[in-house]
């Protein structure tokens, strides 16, 4: 009783803190979309949607810092120094990979100066940290502590935005408020590390190292899988078909953010038990989720084009529903992916590559329209889940 108490308790605090951090991101967009010239907005998505895919090093510190002081809670001590080691100076060099990359898109973007590039690339080195620092507070179950770090990241992005926006609302000084605000949630999570990072005698850096890459690669490529369809759908539809479809990923991305709760407060017993049943309580928890949302925007479908933009987007208010499932069944996808780093397996990484080409091979041959691609991703997210559970069940029995 007292473990199914602090699962619930748990849960209650991450999903505060998740829904919160993505809260103060949407409001974020909301304030530069009325701030910035249109021009100026779309460099500012593109340096974000740069940001998004820096993130996986991020992910991947925190899935095996988690796993490992799950999994072995006994050499907590060494491994957080392990965790400190690596993590300082990979964050080094993601943010001067990211810089170099973003710099040489300086021209294709129009950024007009390279000064974004670098402050996105600036930008990576608090968020790695953030990853380390969440991933000790995970995998201790810390749930108190794990909120507070994604309501700093959230807020911190939000209020040095908004006063950089207030200030001179530009490109640059849009990435300088996200490089400051982005080490609100370091500051936040500095007490998991602190007195701590002088043990590290206990765990070797490269098999860390080595783990926490192969976890990056495994989020990258459900990260392409996530949002091909917004890139397909700018290539194979009108200019105002892609609009509508990209209406509807507002609520697709609601529906994959919205359940991240439990996969979440259930990697560390992923990690820790590895069960059959463990996996299926937490399938469980995240389809019921996506059902009840699902029916919601079906039954409500006023309602949800409301939180789309309105009357202008009227023509999908129909379709909304099919948005939902798809974000749903992407968080299936997302849950699944954590549960192979809980469990140290690294092969689903060759099924999610599959479903993008098998995705992006769809969508081009089939040239369906918005109800088209969308349905797309419906079948290839769905046919990824059955297969995964298909094959992850077979590994227990073996």
């Amino acid at each position: 009783m007292r473990r199914a108490g602090g699962v619930v308790s748990g849960s209650s605090l991450v999903a505060l803190g998740t829904i919160g951090a993505n809260a103060a991101v949407y409001l974020m967009t909301v304030l530069a979309a009325r701030l910035l010239l249109p021009a100026e907005l779309g460099a500012v998505t593109a340096l974000l949607g740069i940001l998004q895919i820096g993130t996986v090093v991020s992910f991947g510190l925190q899935a095996v810092a988690a796993r490992r002081i799950a999994v072995d809670p006994d050499s907590r001590q060494a491994t957080i120094g392990t965790v400190a080691r690596v993590a300082v100076a990979v964050a080094v060099a993601t943010g001067l990979l990211g810089a170099g990359v973003t710099a040489a898109l300086v021209g294709p973007l129009d950024l007009g100066s390279v000064r974004p590039a670098l402050l996105t690339g600036a930008t990576m080195v608090p968020l790695t940290l953030m990853g380390a620092m969440a991933g000790v507070a995970q995998g201790s179950e810390r749930w108190g502590s794990l909120a507070a770090v994604y309501l700093a990241n959230g807020f911190g992005r939000l209020a040095c935005g908004f006063v950089a926006l207030l200030v001179e609302p530009s490109v640059t000084s849009v990435m300088l408020g996200f490089a400051v605000g982005a080490w609100a949630p370091v500051l936040a999570g500095l007490p998991q590390l602190r007195g701590r990072a002088v043990d590290g005698r206990g765990g070797s850096r490269r098999p860390f190292l080595k783990e926490a890459l192969l976890g990056s690669h495994a989020l990258l490529a459900y990260y392409a899988l996530g949002n091909a369809d917004a890139l397909l759908a700018r290539l194979l539809l009108s200019p105002h078909d892609s609009g509508l479809y990209g209406a509807g990923l507002i609520l697709s991305k609601a529906a994959v953010f919205f359940p991240q709760f439990v996969t979440i407060v259930s990697y560390p017993l992923l990690a820790r038990d590895g069960t059959t049943r463990s996996r299926t309580i937490a399938v469980v928890g995240v389809a019921t989720l996506g059902l009840a949302a699902t029916l919601a925007t079906a039954l409500l479908p006023d309602v949800a084009l409301i939180a789309v933009g309105g009357d202008a987007y009227a023509e999908i208010a129909d379709r909304l529903w099919l948005f939902v499932l798809a974000g749903s069944l992407l968080s299936l996808v997302n849950l699944l992916v954590w549960d192979a780093l809980a469990r140290h397996s690294h092969s689903i990484v060759v099924s999610l590559w599959i479903a993008v080409s098998s995705l992006v091979a769809a969508a081009a041959i089939a040239h369906a329209g918005i109800t088209g691609l969308v349905v797309t991703v419906i079948a290839v997210a769905a046919a990824l889940v059955l297969w995964v559970l298909l094959v992850a069940t077979r590994a227990r029995r073996a």
